[in-house]
């Protein structure tokens, strides 16, 4: 047990040495590593701090892409079960030490539950509002700003990855950090209720869930609908709902349908879910995309003018759907931003090894091929790549424009229709006809065989 300064240092420095060894890339080491330190710890929490300019970039590689190392090398040399958070410092230190002491206490003295905690980093500051979500937002700042009864419960349902989750978490730490800082908050799953239920029914506890819920003044539950078709489980949640709701405590619950779509669910529960107040999420469009990408990017501490912006706009329509996917592709974009130079931008070609490892990754990989004859052939003609795809007829545009199609069709034999969706929607005798004419031109026009020439070498760059 970590339980002095002097003992912290030693262990952060011999963690140091493992990591560097593990990683094996001083680059990265020296980058993300270097100004780091074990800020406090407490019980079996480890805050890691990072300080300097690359601070916000620095913990969000940390918590992305090494936070199961660091966590893997701490146990293996204290022998010990640590979790490991990564705060920059300014976090830290703006935290008030009472408050890190009481969350940490309410997670070693709860007998049920043990695992469960509010995420600090997911507040109502870094979650993005559009059109989309505008509604849950309101709602959920409402109940976490006010006590009472009112829209008790709330109920918000969207698809998977669009945010819910975030705003359990950020109506916790809102709770915390306002109106009732020594509140009993716990945030769990469905499954985490249903695996608890099973393992203390099995101990045989004298104690009863029932019991451990009256403790607790706000619940935040997230995908309801795994409660679905576990009866015994349904009938303890139910009895722990009920006890809450008549004492004016606090429930907020997510899930991907709205109460009275769910399936294999008593409608006892379903009835109570609707009698507070139900949101909904919708599905963003490619602006609201575009907004969260820039924001997680400035998050990140990343400069916005070293990513090329058709990356961006390409990114939020092809991770539309699921902004957990968007923030993935965000954080792959940092991690490969590593092997650039320091005035680099992180373009198409990065952003195809970034991607290629999510979801789908090769469908987008395809997609970016066509983007990036796209943006050289605005490159070599001094144009820009919205140019290309936009209305624009101007001679040279036009030019430039057909070129690509023709370049696209030849090189990966796209289909002329989704030619003509990349360009904005054209028409595919709109794309045929601009191929032709390049095709034709090639057959008497030396200029134009000579620029085809070199725009193919430096496509197969």
């Amino acid at each position: 047990m970590v339980t002095s300064i002097s003992e912290s240092t030693r262990l952060w420095e011999k963690a140091l040495k493992k990591i560097q060894e593990k990683i094996n890339d001083k680059k990265a080491f020296d980058t993300w590593f270097e100004k780091s330190y074990i800020y406090e710890v407490r019980g079996n929490v480890i805050s890691v701090a990072v300080y300097g300019d690359s601070a916000r970039t620095a913990k969000t590689l940390l918590t992305t892409q090494y936070s199961d190392l660091v966590k893997s090398v701490i146990n293996d040399l204290t022998d010990d079960e640590y979790i490991v958070k990564i705060y920059t410092e300014e976090e830290l230190e703006s935290k008030p030490v009472s408050t890190k002491v009481k969350a940490v206490e309410k997670e070693e003295s709860s007998e049920y539950f043990k695992d469960a905690k509010i995420d600090k980093e997911l507040n109502f500051d870094n979650f993005v509002v559009g059109e989309f979500n505008k509604e849950a937002h309101k709602a959920a700042l409402y109940v976490a700003k006010n006590g009472g009864t009112l829209f008790n419960p709330l109920f918000i349902y969207s698809h998977s990855g669009l945010g819910k989750t975030h705003l359990l978490h950020a109506i916790g730490n809102e709770i915390l950090n306002g109106r009732m800082p020594n509140a009993k908050i716990l945030y769990i799953t469905a499954n985490d209720f249903v695996d608890e239920y099973i393992r203390f029914v099995k101990a045989e506890k004298t104690d009863t869930l029932q019991d451990f819920f009256k403790g607790v003044d706000v619940l935040l539950l997230d995908d309801v609908q795994f409660l679905a078709d576990k009866v015994k489980t349904e009938e303890m949640f139910f009895y722990v709902f009920q006890d809450m709701v008549n004492k004016g405590k606090r429930i907020i619950i997510t899930s991907d349908k709205q109460p009275n779509s769910l399936k294999g669910l008593e409608e006892r529960l379903i009835t109570r879910f609707t009698q507070g107040l139900t949101v909904k999420i919708n599905d963003p469009n490619k602006e609201a995309c575009v907004a969260i990408l820039k924001k997680k990017i400035v998050e990140s501490g990343l400069d916005l003018n070293k990513i090329d912006e058709n990356v961006i706009y390409f990114l939020a329509d092809k991770f539309s759907k699921d902004i957990r996917e968007l923030e993935g592709a965000v954080n792959k974009l940092l991690f490969n931003a590593l092997s650039l130079e320091e005035n680099d931008t992180i373009t198409m070609d990065v952003a195809i090894k970034a991607i290629g490892s999510l979801k789908g990754g090769k469908a987008v990989a395809d997609q970016l091929s066509e983007q990036k004859i796209i943006n050289v052939v605005a490159d070599y003609y001094n144009l820009t790549p919205s140019m290309l795809t936009s209305k624009t007829r101007t001679g040279q545009i036009a030019l430039a424009r057909h070129i690509a199609m023709y370049l696209i069709r030849k090189h990966l034999d796209v289909p002329l229709k989704k030619i003509g969706d990349v360009f904005g929607g054209k028409d595919h005798t709109t794309v045929m006809s601009g191929i032709e004419k390049v095709e034709k031109g090639l057959k008497t026009d030396q200029q134009l065989k000579k620029a085809i020439e070199e725009l193919e070498q430096r496509i197969n760059k």
